[in-house]
């Protein structure tokens, strides 16, 4: 379990499967602190090396933030990583009992994770048709590298805008979180639950694997105002939406407290629809 729920762990194994990782290390004191400042430069990610969603998640940009980080740390291990300037992407999916990949998608992000919590900043991603190679071949390694069986699992990679190269940032070995289970299915047109548990009684897939449409989750925040309101949203894209609920969950802070599910053949109609559900008022 270690291996899974501790970042700093996590950091190991896939850079032991060949698989590019954000320069860090567990930070304890200060003084630690400022030696990986010197080796990788500010700004800093300070995550706790067991969390999810972003909690308690900081950028540090200098050594003033990094005095007033260690003024208020919280009482529990924490992994820094460099910055990296980059687009955020999940690779998503469920493995059989022999550990081979019998689903899998990549959702493109808005924007990262911590700066929607942070900045409370709305949030939108979207699944994609075709899946770049590079994204293909990290995802596969990932999961092979933690030899995930009769599960699913959930990835966190950014494509660096500076090279485009794909750094890992970390891996749960549980569905990704709010509605994304749903968007497999509007995806593709299966039934991952009811798939899942013909893998778990008997140990085979039967869904299909296709990728017909995007699907996109786009989420609204009771704190912000919009240009249109939710009656406004069901008349304008109603030809798009397939789902709508209040959110309720953990992740709440980072994909707001209402969540829409549009989905389209047409990654543009997704991009409008999510442009009209957030624009602020």
């Amino acid at each position: 379990m270690a291996q899974i729920k501790r970042k700093s762990l996590q950091k190991e194994r896939l850079r032991r499967a060949g698989v590019p990782v954000a320069r860090g290390a567990l930070v304890r004191t200060r003084e630690e602190g400022e030696r990986l400042a010197r080796e990788v430069g500010f700004p800093l990610v300070a995550k706790p090396d067991v969390g999810v969603g972003a909690a308690a998640t900081w950028r540090i940009d200098d050594g003033a933030g990094l005095a007033a980080f260690f003024a208020r740390k919280p009482a529990v291990d924490y992994v820094f990583e460099e910055f990296v300037p980059g687009d955020l992407f999940s690779f998503d999916g469920l493995a059989g009992r022999d550990g081979r990949i019998v689903f899998h998608s990549v959702h493109a992000f808005s924007r990262g994770i911590m700066e929607a919590v942070n900045e409370d900043a709305d949030l939108f991603y979207y699944s994609l048709r075709d899946i770049p190679a590079d994204a293909e071949e990290v995802g596969r390694k990932a999961v092979g590298a933690f030899a995930i069986r009769e599960r699913f699992f959930h990835f966190e990679f950014f494509r660096a805008h500076r090279d485009g190269r794909v750094v890992a940032l970390e891996m749960n070995a549980r569905p990704p979180g709010g509605l994304t289970t749903d968007m497999f299915n509007y995806a593709s047109d299966i039934d991952v639950y009811r798939g899942w548990a013909q893998l778990v009684v008997r140990g085979r897939w039967t869904e299909a694997a296709g990728r017909r449409y995007h699907c996109c989750y786009v989420g609204r925040k009771h704190r912000r105002r919009y240009a249109r309101s939710h009656a406004e949203i069901l008349d304008a894209c109603g030809h798009l939406l397939v789902h709508h609920e209040p959110i309720d969950s953990a992740f709440r802070a980072a994909i707001g407290d209402y969540g829409y599910l549009a989905r389209s053949a047409d990654l543009g109609e997704i991009l409008e629809a999510a442009r009209l559900i957030q624009e602020p008022g």
